[in-house]
């Protein structure tokens, strides 16, 4: 095994797509990702398990039915299992995310975005 820093500029620089993930690396049973986002996404949830959310660029709002939370670069945020959220972005912005391996992004297999190793 090669041990190799992950150059996270380098791999947002390989997609243009917004919430399209990215995994770029596997720590224990989670998956590392990179997103670029813009706009709003969809309202779900995490039945079972948490939604990690770094800003790397740029800025969210995580919208929250009883509050929202608003995030920039070096902030972050963990939605709790089984809350529901819609991620929020006026302007593009670059997110690290961890996941537990194989999570949909919509919460939903049926509507989540497929999985892409980069």
């Amino acid at each position: 095994m090669t041990a190799r820093a992950i150059d996270l500029a380098e791999k947002l620089a390989a997609f243009t797509e917004h919430w399209q993930p990215r995994v770029i690396g596997q720590f224990n049973d989670h998956d590392l990702l990179v997103v670029k986002v813009r706009g709003e996404f969809v309202w779900h949830q995490h039945p079972d398990t948490d939604d990690f959310f770094l800003v790397l660029a740029g800025r969210i709002t995580i919208r929250l039915r009883d509050g929202d939370v608003t995030l920039g670069p070096g902030q972050l945020f963990v939605v709790p299992q089984g809350v529901e959220h819609c991620p929020v972005a006026e302007e593009e912005a670059h997110l690290l995310l961890i996941e537990r391996r194989g999570t949909p992004n919509t919460g939903d297999r049926a509507t989540a975005a497929p999985r892409r190793e980069i």
